[in-house]
């Protein structure tokens, strides 16, 4: 069973930076992906990248500030956020691709860590 677990939240004020880390064994040989849920709202894809770390797709939201990259050779993916805003302020979860699907859906994604907070405060 994979246990994906992420670190690096915390507080930053607007236009700060976070990077976050997912822990993943045996999650070399798939695409990966980080989605963000904030209270009362749906879970959003952030990005993902696939196997090698040659290919990678963002959300619209955050297309230019964030930057998702993985070192296989560490089983980790991380989720590098420049020019943070109040408005990206949520849970952050790393998803496991269920194929080798680059998806933006959670239902390309079978197995998830627990989250990471992230508060930004303006």
């Amino acid at each position: 069973q994979v246990q994906l677990v992420e670190a690096g939240g915390g507080l930053v004020q607007a236009g700060g930076s976070l990077r976050l880390s997912c822990s993943a064994p045996g999650g070399n040989f798939y695409p990966m992906g980080w989605f963000r849920q904030a209270p009362g709202k749906e879970r959003e894809f952030v990005a993902a990248v696939d196997w090698s770390g040659g290919i990678a797709r963002y959300g619209c939201s955050v297309k230019g500030r964030f930057t998702i990259s993985r070192d296989n050779a560490k089983n980790t993916v991380y989720l590098q956020m420049n020019s943070l805003k109040p408005e990206d302020a949520a849970i952050y979860y790393c998803a496991r691709s269920r194929s080798v699907r680059v998806g933006s859906r959670e239902i390309d994604y079978d197995r998830w860590g627990q989250g990471t907070q992230v508060t930004v405060s303006s």
